[in-house]
């Protein structure tokens, strides 16, 4: 999620260089300062920021300069207008006397005498703000490109790990599956031992005790989730559109069966194993953190 881009441009009398950033982010936030006279600039940049990206802290900042050595020329349409009027009324002249006159070009009208007026664009802005705001399609672009190379880079990252968590999965699954024998002679021993000292006791009642704590050891129901997941996380990197969030909360899911892992697993091995999931997925989580 975090990218960087910056340009420059000029127009007219105006000059400008800007940078666009991105950090990682919950949702998005958008923080653009752009002078306050580029009026409608904003909206409009906030508009197509919005339009391309739904994730990250991203901030632009704009600085706009103008040199005030060059002129603003501004055509003055109404002393035109005379200047045509007069042309066109003294070739009808010369042409009712016989007299023939050379061709009149642009440059020689624009070159008389109050033709054009230094102006100040700074009053319209309008043609400004629409060529920043066409120029920032490129500066978008180039900061997409750099947040995509940056994904493509953390998609494998968490492919690799998501092989750790599958690996983990069906370790754990061996451990749990060599542990039932040993489960299953602590428990007749421990039903025996209780028999013997519950004077009174309902066998039924104690063996059936025994076998609500059996079944809450199992974890079978965890190994499934863990490897559901995994399938899951798989095709939502496979996705082009964004899944940021969608991973977010599937991180949520594979950190809950770990703990349960975990607090099921009566066993050191087995319970290591849980530890060490837990540790690959608290590190996807920080890096599904940066993921669109």
């Amino acid at each position: 999620m975090t990218g960087f881009a910056s340009g420059k441009g000029a127009f007219g009398p105006h000059s400008w260089t800007w940078e666009l950033r991105s950090v990682n982010g919950k949702g998005l936030d958008m923080r653009l300062r752009v002078p306050e006279w580029l009026t409608g600039l904003e909206a409009a940049l906030r508009a197509t920021i919005s339009k391309q990206l739904s994730r990250g802290n991203v901030t632009l900042s704009l600085r706009v300069s103008r040199d005030e050595t060059q002129p603003d020329l501004v055509l003055n349409e109404a002393a035109m207008d005379a200047v045509l009027e007069a042309v066109a009324r003294t070739q009808e002249m010369a042409i009712a006397k016989d007299v023939t006159l050379g061709p009149s070009t642009a440059a020689d009208l624009i070159s008389l005498k109050g033709m054009l007026d230094a102006g100040n664009d700074a009053d319209d802005p309008g043609p400004l703000v629409g060529q920043l705001t066409t120029e920032f399609g490129g500066l978008l672009s180039d900061f997409i490109e750099m947040r995509q190379t940056e994904g493509r880079a953390l998609a494998t990252v968490l492919e690799e790990q998501l092989g750790q968590v599958a690996a983990l999965t069906f370790q754990a699954a061996e451990l749990a599956e060599q542990r039932k024998d040993k489960m299953s002679e602590a428990l007749r021993e421990n039903l025996a031992r209780v028999l013997d000292n519950a004077q009174g006791a309902d066998p039924d009642r104690v063996a059936q005790e025994l076998a609500i704590i059996s079944v809450k050891a199992d974890i079978t129901e965890e190994i499934d989730r863990l490897k559901a997941h995994v399938v899951a996380a798989r095709d939502l990197l496979a996705q082009d559109t964004p899944v940021g969030r969608k991973l977010d909360f599937l991180m949520q899911e594979f950190n809950r069966e770990a703990n349960t892992l975990c607090s099921k697993a009566q066993n050191a091995e087995l319970t290591a194993v849980g530890l060490e999931l837990k540790v690959v997925i608290d590190q996807m989580r920080e890096q599904v953190q940066n993921v669109e």
